[in-house]
C-alpha cells in the first residue's frame, strides 16, 4: 500500500508537469525545434547526470548480486518482448505491425521510467534502474532497428557503446570501483542537473498531446498494444520476480520499468524510415496516458 500511495502521489505530480508541457506547446512557448532540443538535453545531459548520481554509494557484494539479478530479469523481459512482437501482430498490415513490434520491444523506461523510479524510490532505486534499462537500450539499437531496416553489426555496436546512458553507467561503476572521490560542488551540480530530468521529460511528453485527435486514439490495435505493453508484460515480470523472491525495492523498480509506455523513439524512426508516423505518435500518446493509471495499479502487487 505504501508503494501504491507513493506512486499515486508521483503520478499526480507527473500529470501536472505533463499539463504544463501541453499548455506550453499549445501557446507556442515550446515549438517543434525547442522540443527536439529539450529531448537532446534530456538524453545527453540531464538523464546521464541522474544515472551517474545514482552510483553514489559503495558497491557491496549484496548490491552487486542484486544488480545482476535485476539485469537478468530485464534481459528475460527484453527477449520475451521481442518474441511477443514476432507473433502477436501478424494480422496487421506491415506498416502497423512494424510499429507495434517496436513499441512492444522498446519502452520509455529511460525517458519516463527513470523519473518515476526516482520519485518513488530515490537514488537507491535509480541505481538498479540504471542497470535494468541496459538490455532495453541494447534491444533498441539491435533488434529494434532491424524491425525497420537492416543494419550492420558495426553500426549496432557503435550505437550501443556511444549511448550516453550506457556510457554513464560504466562511468558510475568505475567511480565506485576505483573509489575516486569527487569534489562536493561537482556532486551537487550533477545531482541538481539530474533532478531537472523529471519535469523536462514530462514537458516534452505533454507537447506530444497537441494536434492528436482524441477519437483517433481509440483504435483496437492501440488498445491491444496497451494491454500487451502495460499489463501482460509487467505481470509476466511480476511472476519472475516472485520466483526469484526479490525484495520490494527491486521488484518495484523492475515492475515500474517493465510497465512503461511505448518508446517515443518509435515516432522518430517512423519518420526516418517512411512508416506511419501518425500511427506511431498515437501509440505513444495513448500508452503514455494509460500508463498513468496502470502503473499505480501494478504497485498493488508488490
Amino acid at each position: 500500500m505504501e508503494s501504491f500511495l507513493k506512486m499515486l502521489n508521483a503520478q499526480v505530480i507527473l500529470l501536472i508537469y505533463l499539463c504544463v508541457g501541453f499548455y506550453c506547446a499549445k501557446k507556442s512557448i515550446i515549438d517543434e525545434h525547442a522540443k527536439q532540443k529539450m529531448t537532446d538535453l534530456i538524453l545527453k545531459v540531464t538523464l546521464p547526470c541522474m544515472i551517474f548520481n545514482s552510483f553514489n554509494k559503495p558497491l557491496t557484494p549484496d548490491i552487486l548480486r542484486e544488480t545482476a539479478v535485476v539485469f537478468f530479469v530485464a534481459l528475460v523481459i527484453a527477449v520475451l518482448s521481442f518474441l511477443c512482437g514476432k507473433v502477436l501482430y501478424n494480422r496487421y498490415p506491415r506498416e502497423k505491425k512494424s510499429i507495434l513490434q517496436y513499441t512492444t520491444l522498446v519502452n520509455n523506461s529511460g525517458f519516463l521510467g527513470m523519473p518515476m523510479v526516482s520519485a518513488v524510490y530515490g537514488t537507491d532505486g535509480l541505481l538498479y534502474a540504471s542497470i535494468f534499462i541496459i538490455p532495453n537500450r541494447i534491444a533498441m539499437w539491435t533488434a529494434g532497428i532491424s524491425i525497420f531496416t537492416k543494419s550492420d553489426f558495426k553500426t549496432n555496436v557503435k550505437n550501443i557503446l556511444l549511448n550516453p546512458c550506457i556510457i554513464t553507467v560504466f562511468l558510475g561503476l568505475a567511480r565506485r570501483i576505483i573509489g575516486i572521490p569527487l569534489p562536493a560542488f561537482v556532486d551537487t551540480a550533477v545531482s541538481q542537473m539530474g533532478n531537472t530530468t523529471t519535469p523536462l521529460s514530462m514537458f516534452v511528453i505533454g507537447t506530444m498531446l497537441v494536434g492528436v485527435s482524441i477519437p483517433s486514439l481509440f483504435e483496437g490495435s492501440i488498445f491491444y498494444l496497451s494491454f500487451v505493453r502495460l499489463l501482460a508484460l509487467p505481470l509476466v515480470a511480476l511472476a519472475v520476480l516472485k520466483l526469484l523472491h526479490m525484495s520490494p525495492l527491486l521488484a518495484g523498480v523492475s515492475l515500474i520499468l517493465t510497465g512503461m509506455p511505448a518508446g517515443s523513439t518509435s515516432v522518430l524512426l517512423s519518420v526516418k524510415y517512411g512508416v506511419n508516423a501518425d500511427y506511431a505518435s498515437r501509440c505513444v500518446v495513448m500508452t503514455t496516458i494509460l500508463s498513468l493509471i496502470t502503473v499505480p495499479i501494478l504497485m498493488f502487487f508488490i
